[in-house]
């Protein structure tokens, strides 16, 4: 019996693996029969359905503060995160006349903010239903079997395992050529990897700026926070005043080479990359690369509704703008929007 099998794409499961889920003589695995195998065992493995609510899709009032800490194990004496993540194909409505074909990860643009702490093992259990190869990358370290550029064929599946490391917020997304249209199209999301000894109580808000290029001219014709053009102009977030603000911010719009981000009448202490527990400076605009992410921590003193945008107008004023609505003080952790 060979020591190592072929997963779709050419990735490899190990036969410890493979006997860890009862599939030692599976040789070459499509995706539905590896899918059912895992979900034998795991009664919580559930497939998505290909047609999802275009409502589910894009929800930025859940994206804001939703993280998913996977299925949590104990596997020779240590911490297993295991999560599922699922590619698939759906419509989603950026104004009432523009609708766009994207890849969505389970249902939703963008993915799962995946979150595990800093040693624990980090299991990926990824299906592909979108249609085309596509591919899972991890920023961080891992081995390099481990590093998500081998194309996952449609209907196809493959696990991703490795240690999480270092602390901070990192990101994963498609790797599948071309990178730039895999990612524009919606397959990524935000990975955040605590530290040790946890950050100190705030509201922890996840803000991902993204771009919409409708015509495929290479161009963004609309902008969004967290999947939505506008949404948090309409809707704006709710939080305390005098309440810590611990914001994830990622920026991954593509066809623009860097962005910034400004927050109106108030400025931010900067944690680059999360990888640091003292903060590097303090702000009141940051510029930020593709696929660059920062920790900004801020509280405003005063109640209203105060701004938060990128400083390229254009960006801005075409999605990519919202507002923070500060309310009386409050004891609470955190707030729902």
């Amino acid at each position: 019996m060979p020591n190592n099998f072929i997963l779709p794409g050419g990735d490899l499961l190990s036969r410890r693996q493979l006997l860890k889920f009862g599939l030692a003589g599976a040789g070459v695995i499509g995706g539905t029969a590896l899918w059912q195998a895992l979900s034998s065992r795991h009664t919580e493995v559930r497939i998505p359905p290909m047609d999802v609510p275009a409502d589910t899709l894009a929800n930025p009032t859940k994206i804001l503060r939703d993280f998913d800490y996977g299925t949590v194990k104990r596997e020779n004496g240590r911490t297993v995160r295991e999560f599922r993540l699922t590619a698939g194909t759906s419509t989603i409505q950026l104004n009432t006349v523009v609708s766009y074909n994207i890849w969505d990860l389970n249902g939703r643009i963008p993915g799962p903010t995946l979150r595990a702490k800093q040693g624990e093992r980090i299991r990926v259990l990824f299906l592909n239903q979108a249609g085309h190869s596509h591919s899972l990358h991890f920023h961080g370290v891992h081995p390099a079997e481990m590093d998500g550029v081998r194309p996952i064929s449609n209907g196809k599946a493959t696990i991703y395992e490795f240690d999480a490391e270092p602390y901070g917020v990192h990101l994963y997304h498609c790797h599948i050529e071309p990178v730039t249209r895999h990612i524009a199209k919606g397959l990524y999301g935000m990975f955040i990897i605590d530290p040790p000894s946890p950050r100190p109580p705030a509201d922890e808000i996840v803000l991902i700026m993204g771009g919409y290029d409708v015509n495929d001219d290479n161009h963004n014709e609309y902008y969004a926070f967290n999947g939505l053009p506008h949404y948090y102009m309409d809707n704006p977030i709710r939080i305390y005043k005098d309440q810590l603000i611990r914001l994830y911010v990622l920026n991954i719009i593509e066809f623009d080479p860097a962005v910034t981000f400004h927050l109106h009448a108030n400025f931010f202490d900067v944690y680059r990359y999360g990888m640091t527990m003292t903060p590097s400076e303090k702000s009141d605009v940051i510029t930020m690369g593709v696929a660059e992410r920062h920790i900004l921590e801020f509280a405003f003193r005063y109640p209203g509704k105060y701004m938060f945008h990128p400083h390229q107008d254009a960006v801005a004023e075409n999605g990519c703008m919202g507002q923070f609505e500060v309310i009386g003080s409050s004891n609470k952790n955190s707030v729902n929007s």
